[in-house]
Protein backbone atom coordinates (compact mmCIF):
# COMPACT_ATOMS: atom_id res chain seq x y z
CA UNK A 1 0.00 0.00 0.00
CA UNK A 2 1.77 3.11 -1.20
CA UNK A 3 1.67 6.28 0.90
CA UNK A 4 -1.22 8.59 0.04
CA UNK A 5 -0.33 11.97 -1.43
CA UNK A 6 -3.52 13.64 -0.29
CA UNK A 7 -3.76 17.17 1.05
CA UNK A 8 -6.26 16.18 3.73
CA UNK A 9 -4.46 13.28 5.48
CA UNK A 10 -7.51 12.25 7.53
CA UNK A 11 -9.33 11.23 4.32
CA UNK A 12 -7.88 7.80 3.65
CA UNK A 13 -8.93 4.82 1.57
CA UNK A 14 -11.13 2.50 3.61
CA UNK A 15 -9.32 -0.67 4.66
CA UNK A 16 -11.78 -1.84 7.32
CA UNK A 17 -15.37 -1.49 8.46
CA UNK A 18 -14.30 -0.18 11.87
CA UNK A 19 -16.62 2.84 11.78
CA UNK A 20 -19.63 0.71 10.82
CA UNK A 21 -18.85 -1.74 13.62
CA UNK A 22 -18.59 1.14 16.08
CA UNK A 23 -22.12 2.21 15.20
CA UNK A 24 -23.46 -1.35 15.39
CA UNK A 25 -21.74 -1.93 18.72
CA UNK A 26 -23.41 1.13 20.25
CA UNK A 27 -26.80 -0.02 18.97
CA UNK A 28 -26.27 -3.51 20.32
CA UNK A 29 -25.34 -2.18 23.73
CA UNK A 30 -28.45 -0.04 23.87
CA UNK A 31 -30.71 -2.95 22.87
CA UNK A 32 -29.18 -5.82 24.80
CA UNK A 33 -28.24 -5.00 28.40
CA UNK A 34 -27.44 -8.04 30.49
CA UNK A 35 -27.54 -8.72 34.22
CA UNK A 36 -24.33 -6.83 34.92
CA UNK A 37 -24.70 -6.75 38.70
CA UNK A 38 -24.66 -10.55 38.88
CA UNK A 39 -21.71 -10.74 36.50
CA UNK A 40 -19.66 -8.34 38.61
CA UNK A 41 -20.45 -10.22 41.84
CA UNK A 42 -19.53 -13.57 40.29
CA UNK A 43 -16.37 -12.16 38.74
CA UNK A 44 -15.15 -10.85 42.08
CA UNK A 45 -15.77 -14.20 43.74
CA UNK A 46 -14.18 -16.17 40.86
CA UNK A 47 -10.98 -14.14 40.76
CA UNK A 48 -10.48 -14.53 44.49
CA UNK A 49 -11.36 -18.23 44.60
CA UNK A 50 -8.90 -18.96 41.79
CA UNK A 51 -5.98 -17.21 43.46
CA UNK A 52 -4.08 -20.47 43.93
CA UNK A 53 -5.38 -22.39 40.93
CA UNK A 54 -3.52 -20.83 38.03
CA UNK A 55 0.28 -21.15 37.73
CA UNK A 56 2.32 -17.98 37.81
CA UNK A 57 2.77 -16.33 34.45
CA UNK A 58 5.94 -16.00 32.44
CA UNK A 59 7.47 -12.51 32.45
CA UNK A 60 5.78 -10.35 29.83
CA UNK A 61 7.69 -9.21 26.78
CA UNK A 62 8.56 -5.57 26.61
CA UNK A 63 6.42 -4.94 23.56
CA UNK A 64 3.03 -5.30 25.16
CA UNK A 65 0.39 -6.85 22.90
CA UNK A 66 -3.12 -5.93 23.82
CA UNK A 67 -4.68 -8.77 21.88
CA UNK A 68 -2.54 -11.66 23.06
CA UNK A 69 -1.95 -13.45 26.36
CA UNK A 70 0.48 -16.19 27.40
CA UNK A 71 -0.99 -19.68 27.67
CA UNK A 72 0.04 -23.33 27.74
CA UNK A 73 0.13 -25.18 24.43
CA UNK A 74 -2.93 -27.35 24.89
CA UNK A 75 -6.40 -26.32 26.04
CA UNK A 76 -9.27 -28.55 27.13
CA UNK A 77 -12.08 -29.29 24.71
CA UNK A 78 -14.47 -28.47 27.53
CA UNK A 79 -13.49 -24.79 27.35
CA UNK A 80 -16.02 -22.38 25.90
CA UNK A 81 -15.71 -18.61 25.68
CA UNK A 82 -19.43 -18.44 26.42
CA UNK A 83 -19.12 -19.79 29.97
CA UNK A 84 -20.48 -17.50 32.65
CA UNK A 85 -18.40 -16.59 35.67
CA UNK A 86 -19.89 -19.24 37.92
CA UNK A 87 -18.94 -21.98 35.48
CA UNK A 88 -15.54 -20.39 34.94
CA UNK A 89 -14.80 -20.67 38.66
CA UNK A 90 -14.59 -24.45 38.14
CA UNK A 91 -12.02 -24.19 35.36
CA UNK A 92 -8.35 -24.89 35.95
CA UNK A 93 -4.97 -24.34 34.29
CA UNK A 94 -5.01 -23.12 30.68
CA UNK A 95 -8.81 -23.05 30.68
CA UNK A 96 -9.00 -20.45 33.43
CA UNK A 97 -6.23 -18.39 31.86
CA UNK A 98 -8.00 -18.25 28.53
CA UNK A 99 -11.31 -17.41 30.19
CA UNK A 100 -9.83 -14.52 32.16
CA UNK A 101 -8.09 -13.26 29.05
CA UNK A 102 -11.56 -12.55 27.66
CA UNK A 103 -12.89 -10.65 30.67
CA UNK A 104 -11.04 -7.39 30.08
CA UNK A 105 -12.35 -4.86 27.58
CA UNK A 106 -9.65 -4.87 24.89
CA UNK A 107 -9.31 -1.90 22.55
CA UNK A 108 -9.04 -2.41 18.84
CA UNK A 109 -6.17 -0.70 17.08
CA UNK A 110 -7.15 2.56 15.40
CA UNK A 111 -7.43 1.94 11.65
CA UNK A 112 -9.43 5.05 10.80
CA UNK A 113 -10.29 8.22 12.65
CA UNK A 114 -13.71 7.88 14.35
CA UNK A 115 -16.53 10.21 13.38
CA UNK A 116 -17.25 12.96 15.92
CA UNK A 117 -13.90 12.38 17.61
CA UNK A 118 -13.98 15.73 19.43
CA UNK A 119 -17.58 15.35 20.64
CA UNK A 120 -17.94 11.65 21.51
CA UNK A 121 -14.51 10.45 22.63
CA UNK A 122 -12.07 10.68 25.52
CA UNK A 123 -8.32 10.31 25.15
CA UNK A 124 -5.55 9.52 27.62
CA UNK A 125 -1.94 8.40 27.62
CA UNK A 126 -1.75 4.66 28.28
CA UNK A 127 0.74 3.66 31.00
CA UNK A 128 3.30 1.04 29.97
CA UNK A 129 2.97 -2.08 32.10
CA UNK A 130 0.90 -5.14 32.89
CA UNK A 131 -2.83 -4.98 32.22
CA UNK A 132 -4.85 -6.62 34.99
CA UNK A 133 -8.07 -6.83 36.96
CA UNK A 134 -7.76 -5.76 40.60
CA UNK A 135 -10.44 -7.20 42.90
CA UNK A 136 -10.93 -6.30 46.56
CA UNK A 137 -13.28 -8.47 48.62
CA UNK A 138 -13.52 -10.15 52.03
CA UNK A 139 -10.55 -8.26 53.45
CA UNK A 140 -8.04 -8.97 50.71
CA UNK A 141 -7.02 -7.65 47.29
CA UNK A 142 -5.91 -9.73 44.32
CA UNK A 143 -4.64 -8.59 40.94
CA UNK A 144 -4.89 -11.01 38.04
CA UNK A 145 -3.16 -10.53 34.72
CA UNK A 146 -4.77 -11.04 31.35
CA UNK A 147 -3.71 -14.70 31.43
CA UNK A 148 -5.57 -15.34 34.70
CA UNK A 149 -2.49 -15.79 36.88
CA UNK A 150 -1.90 -13.77 40.02
CA UNK A 151 0.25 -10.69 39.80
CA UNK A 152 -0.10 -9.62 43.45
CA UNK A 153 -2.07 -10.69 46.53
CA UNK A 154 -2.05 -7.81 49.00
CA UNK A 155 -3.96 -5.56 51.43
CA UNK A 156 -5.27 -2.28 50.02
CA UNK A 157 -7.30 0.77 51.00
CA UNK A 158 -9.98 -0.18 48.47
CA UNK A 159 -13.37 -1.05 50.01
CA UNK A 160 -13.14 -4.56 51.56
CA UNK A 161 -9.49 -4.66 50.45
CA UNK A 162 -7.81 -5.29 53.83
CA UNK A 163 -8.78 -7.09 57.05
CA UNK A 164 -8.69 -3.91 59.08
CA UNK A 165 -11.18 -2.29 56.73
CA UNK A 166 -13.60 -5.19 56.62
CA UNK A 167 -15.18 -4.92 60.05
CA UNK A 168 -18.71 -5.08 58.65
CA UNK A 169 -17.99 -8.32 56.81
CA UNK A 170 -20.53 -7.43 54.14
CA UNK A 171 -20.44 -9.86 51.23
CA UNK A 172 -21.86 -7.10 49.06
CA UNK A 173 -18.73 -4.96 49.46
CA UNK A 174 -16.22 -5.59 46.66
CA UNK A 175 -14.48 -3.68 43.90
CA UNK A 176 -13.28 -4.56 40.42
CA UNK A 177 -10.84 -2.15 38.76
CA UNK A 178 -9.29 -2.34 35.30
CA UNK A 179 -5.66 -1.35 35.84
CA UNK A 180 -2.17 -1.26 34.42
CA UNK A 181 0.60 -2.04 36.89
CA UNK A 182 3.56 0.27 36.26
CA UNK A 183 6.68 -1.49 37.47
CA UNK A 184 8.94 1.56 37.80
CA UNK A 185 6.90 3.32 40.49
CA UNK A 186 5.04 0.22 41.75
CA UNK A 187 1.70 1.89 41.09
CA UNK A 188 -1.61 0.56 39.82
CA UNK A 189 -2.89 3.09 37.28
CA UNK A 190 -6.67 2.69 37.05
CA UNK A 191 -7.91 3.07 33.49
CA UNK A 192 -11.49 1.96 34.16
CA UNK A 193 -13.83 1.12 37.03
CA UNK A 194 -15.97 -2.00 36.62
CA UNK A 195 -17.49 -2.23 40.10
CA UNK A 196 -17.23 -0.06 43.21
CA UNK A 197 -18.24 -1.10 46.72
CA UNK A 198 -20.72 -3.66 45.37
CA UNK A 199 -22.20 -1.33 42.77
CA UNK A 200 -21.78 -2.64 39.21
CA UNK A 201 -20.69 -0.21 36.51
CA UNK A 202 -20.82 -2.69 33.62
CA UNK A 203 -24.08 -1.13 32.52
CA UNK A 204 -22.83 2.47 32.78
CA UNK A 205 -21.35 4.63 30.06
CA UNK A 206 -17.66 5.49 30.03
CA UNK A 207 -18.65 9.06 30.85
CA UNK A 208 -20.21 7.93 34.14
CA UNK A 209 -17.52 5.34 34.93
CA UNK A 210 -14.73 7.90 34.59
CA UNK A 211 -16.64 10.37 36.76
CA UNK A 212 -17.01 7.77 39.51
CA UNK A 213 -13.42 6.62 39.12
CA UNK A 214 -12.07 10.10 39.79
CA UNK A 215 -14.37 10.87 42.72
CA UNK A 216 -14.47 7.50 44.50
CA UNK A 217 -10.85 6.40 44.15
CA UNK A 218 -9.43 9.54 45.75
CA UNK A 219 -11.82 9.56 48.70
CA UNK A 220 -11.15 5.87 49.48
CA UNK A 221 -7.53 6.55 50.39
CA UNK A 222 -6.29 4.16 47.69
CA UNK A 223 -4.24 6.98 46.15
CA UNK A 224 -2.25 7.39 49.37
CA UNK A 225 1.35 6.27 49.74
CA UNK A 226 1.90 2.58 50.61
CA UNK A 227 1.55 1.52 54.24
CA UNK A 228 1.16 -1.68 56.28
CA UNK A 229 -2.49 -2.10 55.28
CA UNK A 230 -2.06 -0.59 51.81
CA UNK A 231 0.83 -2.19 49.93
CA UNK A 232 0.51 -0.49 46.52
CA UNK A 233 -0.54 3.01 45.55
CA UNK A 234 -3.40 3.45 43.07
CA UNK A 235 -3.73 6.41 40.74
CA UNK A 236 -6.22 7.54 38.11
CA UNK A 237 -4.80 8.58 34.75
CA UNK A 238 -5.54 12.08 33.39
CA UNK A 239 -8.46 11.71 30.94
CA UNK A 240 -9.28 14.45 28.44
CA UNK A 241 -12.09 15.29 26.06
CA UNK A 242 -10.65 14.49 22.65
CA UNK A 243 -10.75 18.01 21.24
CA UNK A 244 -7.61 19.66 19.90
CA UNK A 245 -6.28 20.77 23.29
CA UNK A 246 -7.14 17.48 25.00
CA UNK A 247 -5.44 15.39 22.31
CA UNK A 248 -2.38 17.62 22.49
CA UNK A 249 -2.26 17.27 26.29
CA UNK A 250 -2.52 13.47 26.18
CA UNK A 251 0.09 13.26 23.41
CA UNK A 252 2.71 15.69 24.70
CA UNK A 253 1.82 16.20 28.37
CA UNK A 254 4.11 15.07 31.16
CA UNK A 255 2.83 12.10 33.19
CA UNK A 256 4.45 10.20 36.08
CA UNK A 257 4.62 6.99 34.05
CA UNK A 258 6.18 5.73 30.82
CA UNK A 259 3.68 6.08 27.96
CA UNK A 260 2.70 3.24 25.69
CA UNK A 261 0.50 4.98 23.15
CA UNK A 262 -2.86 6.71 23.47
CA UNK A 263 -6.21 5.14 24.41
CA UNK A 264 -9.49 6.49 23.05
CA UNK A 265 -12.82 5.62 24.72
CA UNK A 266 -16.25 6.37 23.31
CA UNK A 267 -18.15 8.34 25.96
CA UNK A 268 -21.39 6.38 25.42
CA UNK A 269 -19.86 2.89 25.47
CA UNK A 270 -20.60 0.35 28.22
CA UNK A 271 -17.90 -1.92 29.61
CA UNK A 272 -17.95 -4.98 27.37
CA UNK A 273 -15.58 -7.93 27.52
CA UNK A 274 -13.30 -8.79 24.62
CA UNK A 275 -12.28 -6.69 21.64
CA UNK A 276 -14.39 -3.61 20.99
CA UNK A 277 -14.23 -0.84 18.38
CA UNK A 278 -15.59 1.55 21.05
CA UNK A 279 -12.13 1.64 22.63
CA UNK A 280 -9.09 2.22 20.45
CA UNK A 281 -5.33 2.21 20.88
CA UNK A 282 -2.99 4.28 18.71
CA UNK A 283 0.79 4.66 18.81
CA UNK A 284 3.66 6.45 17.19
CA UNK A 285 7.33 6.72 18.08
CA UNK A 286 6.77 9.92 20.08
CA UNK A 287 4.40 8.34 22.62
CA UNK A 288 5.53 4.72 22.71
CA UNK A 289 8.77 2.79 22.72
CA UNK A 290 7.03 -0.12 21.02
CA UNK A 291 5.27 0.89 17.80
CA UNK A 292 6.38 -1.80 15.35
CA UNK A 293 6.21 -5.38 16.62
CA UNK A 294 9.54 -6.98 17.43
CA UNK A 295 10.60 -10.61 17.18
CA UNK A 296 11.70 -12.90 20.03
CA UNK A 297 15.10 -11.16 20.13
CA UNK A 298 13.53 -7.73 20.48
CA UNK A 299 14.47 -6.75 16.92
CA UNK A 300 12.19 -5.42 14.18
CA UNK A 301 11.97 -8.04 11.39
CA UNK A 302 12.41 -6.88 7.80
CA UNK A 303 8.92 -8.18 6.95
CA UNK A 304 5.81 -7.79 9.07
CA UNK A 305 4.91 -10.98 10.90
CA UNK A 306 1.39 -12.07 11.83
CA UNK A 307 -0.04 -14.94 13.87
CA UNK A 308 -3.15 -16.66 12.50
CA UNK A 309 -5.22 -19.63 13.66
CA UNK A 310 -5.55 -22.75 11.49
CA UNK A 311 -9.12 -23.99 11.16
CA UNK A 312 -10.22 -27.49 10.18
CA UNK A 313 -10.95 -26.43 6.59
CA UNK A 314 -7.34 -25.14 6.18
CA UNK A 315 -8.54 -21.55 6.59
CA UNK A 316 -6.26 -19.04 8.34
CA UNK A 317 -8.16 -16.57 10.51
CA UNK A 318 -7.74 -13.81 13.10
CA UNK A 319 -8.91 -13.83 16.72
CA UNK A 320 -11.90 -11.58 15.98
CA UNK A 321 -15.52 -12.58 16.53
CA UNK A 322 -16.41 -13.33 13.80
CA UNK A 323 -12.87 -14.14 12.59
CA UNK A 324 -11.44 -12.51 9.47
CA UNK A 325 -10.20 -14.87 6.75
CA UNK A 326 -6.64 -14.24 5.52
CA UNK A 327 -6.26 -17.26 3.24
CA UNK A 328 -5.84 -21.03 3.21
CA UNK A 329 -2.75 -23.08 4.03
CA UNK A 330 -1.45 -25.57 1.52
CA UNK A 331 -2.36 -29.15 2.42
CA UNK A 332 1.22 -30.35 1.87
CA UNK A 333 2.53 -27.92 4.50
CA UNK A 334 -0.10 -29.13 6.98
CA UNK A 335 0.86 -32.76 6.35
CA UNK A 336 4.64 -32.28 6.43
CA UNK A 337 4.59 -30.07 9.53
CA UNK A 338 2.07 -32.18 11.46
CA UNK A 339 -0.23 -29.22 12.02
CA UNK A 340 -3.63 -29.47 13.67
CA UNK A 341 -6.81 -27.44 13.92
CA UNK A 342 -6.49 -24.45 16.28
CA UNK A 343 -2.71 -24.35 15.94
CA UNK A 344 -1.38 -20.79 15.93
CA UNK A 345 0.92 -20.23 12.98
CA UNK A 346 3.34 -17.42 12.19
CA UNK A 347 3.53 -15.85 8.75
CA UNK A 348 5.47 -13.05 7.12
CA UNK A 349 3.67 -10.67 4.81
CA UNK A 350 5.49 -10.77 1.47
CA UNK A 351 6.06 -8.09 -1.15
CA UNK A 352 2.46 -8.51 -2.37
CA UNK A 353 1.28 -7.02 0.93
CA UNK A 354 -2.42 -6.77 1.74
CA UNK A 355 -5.08 -5.88 -0.85
CA UNK A 356 -8.43 -4.30 -0.01
CA UNK A 357 -11.69 -3.89 -1.91
CA UNK A 358 -14.49 -1.70 -0.49
CA UNK A 359 -12.94 -1.72 2.94
CA UNK A 360 -12.53 -5.51 3.10
CA UNK A 361 -9.42 -7.64 2.87
CA UNK A 362 -9.32 -9.33 -0.53
CA UNK A 363 -5.88 -10.92 -0.57
CA UNK A 364 -2.86 -11.33 1.69
CA UNK A 365 0.61 -12.38 0.53
CA UNK A 366 1.43 -14.84 3.33
CA UNK A 367 4.75 -16.66 3.70
CA UNK A 368 4.59 -19.55 6.18
CA UNK A 369 7.30 -19.38 8.86
CA UNK A 370 6.22 -22.08 11.30
CA UNK A 371 4.34 -22.56 14.53
CA UNK A 372 3.91 -19.60 16.81
CA UNK A 373 5.58 -19.50 20.20
CA UNK A 374 3.52 -21.80 22.39
CA UNK A 375 3.14 -19.02 24.96
CA UNK A 376 0.64 -17.41 22.60
CA UNK A 377 -3.03 -18.02 23.31
CA UNK A 378 -4.76 -16.18 20.48
CA UNK A 379 -4.12 -15.20 16.90
CA UNK A 380 -3.63 -11.52 16.10
CA UNK A 381 -6.72 -9.39 15.70
CA UNK A 382 -7.56 -7.92 12.29
CA UNK A 383 -7.14 -4.37 13.56
CA UNK A 384 -3.68 -5.14 14.94
CA UNK A 385 -2.51 -6.65 11.65
CA UNK A 386 -3.79 -3.62 9.75
CA UNK A 387 -2.31 -1.13 12.21
CA UNK A 388 1.10 -2.80 11.95
CA UNK A 389 0.78 -2.85 8.14
CA UNK A 390 -0.10 0.85 8.11
CA UNK A 391 2.80 1.73 10.43
CA UNK A 392 5.19 0.24 7.89
CA UNK A 393 3.57 1.73 4.77
CA UNK A 394 1.22 4.63 5.43
CA UNK A 395 0.88 5.34 9.15
CA UNK A 396 -2.05 7.13 10.69
CA UNK A 397 -0.30 10.18 12.15
CA UNK A 398 -1.12 12.58 14.94
CA UNK A 399 -1.67 15.22 12.23
CA UNK A 400 -4.42 13.01 10.77
CA UNK A 401 -6.21 12.99 14.13
CA UNK A 402 -5.82 16.76 14.56
CA UNK A 403 -6.97 17.40 10.98
CA UNK A 404 -10.09 15.32 11.59
CA UNK A 405 -10.90 17.34 14.70
CA UNK A 406 -10.28 20.65 12.95
CA UNK A 407 -12.49 19.70 10.00
CA UNK A 408 -15.46 18.86 12.21
CA UNK A 409 -17.00 22.38 12.05
CA UNK A 410 -17.14 22.89 15.78
CA UNK A 411 -19.77 25.59 16.13
CA UNK A 412 -19.31 25.55 19.88
CA UNK A 413 -15.71 26.59 20.14
CA UNK A 414 -14.35 25.39 23.49
CA UNK A 415 -11.96 27.57 25.48
CA UNK A 416 -8.30 27.03 24.67
CA UNK A 417 -7.53 25.76 28.17
CA UNK A 418 -7.60 21.98 28.62
CA UNK A 419 -10.81 20.46 29.93
CA UNK A 420 -10.20 17.40 32.07
CA UNK A 421 -12.79 14.83 33.05
CA UNK A 422 -13.69 14.42 36.70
Amino acid sequence: MAPHDIRRPFKRAAISDQQKRRELSLLRQAQNRRDAQQQARCLASSILSLQSAAPESQPEQSDIELETVPEAEQESEAFSKDLDVRQASKLRGPEVRKWFARQLMLPEWMIDVPDRLAQDWYVFARPAGKRCFVVSSNGTTVSRQRNGSILHHFPSALPAGAKIRDGSGSAQSYCILDCIFHELDQTYYVIDMVCWNGYSLYDCTAEFRFYWLNSKLEESGACNAPSHYHKFRFSAVPVYNCDQSGLHAAYTGVVPYAKDGLLFYNKHALYQTGNTPLALVWKDENCSQYVIDTDGKGEIPSQQQVVLELQDDRKLVTSDDPPVLFGCLDGDIIEKSGLHTENLLRFAIGDGGLSFVDGKLEKADLIYLGKSNRARAFADSYSKVLFQFMVRHSPLKIDDLLASINSANDQEKTPSDIEMVG
